[in-house]
């Protein structure tokens, strides 16, 4: 298998909203926030109007573009045996992903994404990680791990407990490790942890700027270049509308953002710049042609709404 996927299992719900309910919910625009009680989760559902429901989670939508664009991949994630959960591996089936993962009736529901997308195309992420975030070290496949060219891991996984030993597991196994640091909120969280990975463990990483100045507190882009060249490692920056940019050793390669698109919701914008990346850099392209690629799928997938293309 070319990439193995591990991250959280979560359905996507998509509404359109205004910004005064991101108001009225004390939510904090393009961000994520995660709800711990179900009931105050279920309370935001009310009277919105659901536009769509997709299989997702980050590192999901990353590995489902890397099967549409030919790739041989699979995915880890833990759901529960119930409607959501059979509809999570339905969809990822259908998009010729292998699922490693044997589901069954869990104490916590499948994990939920409320995604709120408002007139400016932003999108703010309420989440109920539900049974997702209980993944432990049993529940990540070994075998798959080590048969697999690169595993592909996400910071929304990682927290202190079973998951931490899921994640580590998973990385003593691999062959090679990429991870999406995932959002501001995760660097925050587990700076120390997470600089240690980029240091140590990760292959390759994958972070949007505001991620990097964060995790490195950097005064400046050149503190985060400096910082990447060091690593000798490969550190992929996606920058908005400065385009993205990939430190391998000394050099320094970006990429121009494409332009005159009509952008509908930014959601998924990383996820598949990410699947393209690493499908230019499995199939052996340049640095240069891996940040093209990754720069196509994400122009593709805001010009319409969800994360899938």
């Amino acid at each position: 298998m070319k990439i193995l996927g591990i991250g959280n299992a979560i359905i996507d719900v998509i509404c359109k909203v205004d910004d005064g309910f991101i108001e009225k919910n004390n939510l904090t625009k393009s961000t994520m926030k995660l709800f711990f009680d179900e009931k105050e989760f279920k309370s935001l559902l009310t009277n919105l109007k659901i536009e769509k429901t997709v299989s997702g989670g980050s590192v999901a939508n990353s590995i489902v573009g890397l099967s549409q664009l030919g790739n041989k991949v699979g995915f880890i994630g833990k759901v529960s045996d119930d409607e959501f959960g059979a509809n999570y591996e339905e969809g990822l089936k259908k998009e010729n992903v292998e699922y490693f993962y044997s589901k069954k009736k869990e104490e916590l529901p499948t994990g939920t994404c409320l995604i709120l997308v408002t007139p400016d195309s932003e999108r703010t992420m309420c989440t109920f990680l539900g049974t997702a975030g209980k993944i432990n070290e049993n529940d990540v496949n070994s075998d798959a791990i080590k048969k697999s060219e690169i595993i592909f891991l996400e910071g929304y996984l990682w927290d202190e407990g079973e998951p931490r030993k899921a994640f580590n597991q998973a990385i003593n196994n691999a062959k090679r490790v990429a991870m999406t640091l995932s959002d501001l909120f995760c660097v925050d969280r587990h700076k120390p942890h997470f600089l240690n990975l980029v240091k140590n463990k990760l292959d390759i990483t994958f972070a949007n700027e505001q991620e990097m100045i964060s995790l490195i507190e950097a005064k400046n882009f050149e503190d985060v270049i400096n910082f990447s060249k060091q690593l000798n490692k490969l550190v992929v920056v996606t920058r908005g509308e400065k385009g993205a940019i990939a430190v391998k050793g000394d050099e320094v390669f970006e990429s121009n953002i494409q332009k005159n698109l009509k952008i509908v919701d930014l959601t998924g914008a990383g996820d598949l710049f990410a699947a393209g990346f690493l499908h230019g850099y499995i199939n052996k392209l340049s640095t240069k042609e891996c940040l093209e690629k990754g720069t196509e799928m994400s122009s593709r997938v805001i010009q319409q709404i969800g994360a899938r293309i």
